[in-house]
């Protein structure tokens, strides 16, 4: 096997963990919730935890990366990401589960990113599109397996069986690292923004804890809101600095560009939704309609296969329909879908439900597939690094932001109707929200220009060549 082949594979065997953690803890959250004595909305706090620790540590990847070597950094990122996981499993309280997982989210910021800057660096440009194949593999092989393996565990084994699989997964990513990877680094890089990195990282973390203790959980009501004003008021004055400094740590200014803005802003919208589906959908399976792990595991693995299905087709939607008229019919069809989530009754049949998630996961990845594409089209090569880094911050907020706002929901249903724990009847509202605030993506993306992204999508090129026959 080439090296060209190696160095992706070694890459996937992160992303795979990663991605299948992520969607495995989901289905484990109520069984994991009992053990530990808790409400299931706290759990909330595990997967934003996660998530905020990425955002928080994806844009200083690359410098590290540079500073410190991409092979350095890529295994002490599977080595921390392994600490993390073990740490999950040997947890004993919510504090130490959330802090847990905040440890797996620092590891995983630097896992892929840099595993992703290997792969670019060191694979001819004439076989990156094949090297890039075998990374993509895992990332939409592991949330389908994710579920059903989640399921298996909890109801056979013990939830901290979750955290374990991913030890031998990353020593061998470990060994095989040092054997093909080359400990890559730039001679000439830009100072970090420290104080940028510190300014965004603490607004970030504050902000959503913040967000994410609102309620019952964690911490008194009074501290939540101190710490979203401590958030916002770090995140403003990280605004101001970034305008001062030649390399700030995450580059706002890049915002100026129409397709970039839209996909950042219509992206994180839309992704609200997305994020609280790993969130509420378990819930309602397994504390709603009393089904076990592994039942609601074998449902709920719908929506990752109807993504995988989806990518097959759809490079050929935008060529024929452009980005901005498919964006702007998904943004309306894949938040229908979020809504009639809430729909479902315990008496609902279960082959309704795998068909509507099917169609569900269908219409949400190809519009990331939009989003994901239409972000880089107008942006010059090297804002590149920038763009990404900016993208992935927005993301894995949006994603926090979907599972707080769904646990908000689900709390203020159940109060309402005078209850404190969360029925089957909570669910409906809580998918009715986070689908109403997904579907006001329409209007960021309704802002584009109808030819926007033409090139990426190849209009251009398709309308060019029925202009010369």
């Amino acid at each position: 096997m080439r090296r060209s082949q190696i160095v992706p594979l070694v890459v996937a065997t992160a992303l795979f963990m990663e991605n299948t953690d992520s969607t495995v803890i989901a289905t484990a959250l109520p069984a994991i919730a009992k053990s530990l004595g808790e409400d299931p909305i706290a759990l909330k706090l595990a997967l934003t935890s996660y998530l905020v620790s990425l955002a928080i540590f994806i844009p200083v990847s690359g410098w590290a990366a540079d500073r410190y070597g991409a092979r350095t950094i890529f295994r002490a990122a599977l080595a921390v990401f392994m600490a993390g996981s073990i740490a999950c499993a040997a947890s004993s309280s919510l504090t130490g589960f959330v802090a847990a997982r905040f440890l797996q989210g620092l590891g995983g910021a630097m896992m892929v990113p840099v595993g992703r800057l290997v792969i670019l660096r060191s694979v001819p440009k004439s076989e990156l599109v094949s090297a890039l194949a075998y990374l993509t593999i895992p990332a939409l092989i592991g949330p389908v397996l994710g579920p059903p393996l989640g399921g298996l565990i909890v109801t056979s084994l013990d939830w901290r069986w979750i955290f374990l699989i991913n030890i031998p997964i990353g020593l061998a990513g470990i060994a095989l690292a040092s054997v093909y990877f080359e400990n890559i680094r730039e001679p000439e890089r830009p100072p970090l923004d420290l104080v940028g990195f510190l300014l965004s990282g603490l607004g970030l973390a504050t902000l959503m804890l913040g967000l994410a203790s609102m309620g019952r959980h964690l911490l008194p009501e009074i501290l939540s809101w101190g710490c979203l004003g401590a958030g916002a008021l770090l995140l403003g004055i990280y605004f101001l600095h970034s305008r001062s400094v030649a390399h700030p740590v995450i580059r706002l200014d890049l915002l100026r560009y129409p397709t970039f803005r839209a996909a950042v802003t219509g992206g994180s919208l839309f992704r609200v939704g997305t994020g609280a589906i790993p969130f509420l959908l378990p819930l309602l399976l397994q504390i709603g309609f009393g089904l076990d792990a592994l039942q609601s595991g074998l449902l709920t693995f719908a929506a990752a296969a109807g993504a995988l299905l989806i990518k097959m087709i759809g490079p050929r939607v935008l060529r024929i329909y452009g980005f901005r008229r498919v964006m702007l019919v998904n943004a309306v069809v894949a938040s229908g879908f979020l809504a009639v989530n809430g729909l479902f009754t315990a008496e609902t049949p279960h082959g309704i439900i795998l068909c509507v998630l099917l169609a569900g996961g269908c219409v949400r990845s190809l519009q990331f597939t939009c989003v994901n594409a239409i972000a880089y089209a107008d942006l010059e090569t090297r804002d590149m690094s920038a763009g990404t880094s900016l993208a992935s911050v927005a993301q894995q907020l949006s994603l926090s932001l979907g599972v707080s706002i769904g646990a908000m929901a689900l709390e203020w249903s159940a109060e309402a109707q005078g209850r404190t724990d969360i029925a089957a009847a909570d669910f409906q509202p809580a998918f009715l929200v986070v689908a109403l605030i997904s579907l006001t993506s329409f209007f960021a993306f309704q802002r584009l220009a109808p030819d926007a992204g033409a090139e990426v999508s190849g209009q251009r090129l398709g309308s060019a060549k029925a202009g010369k026959r």
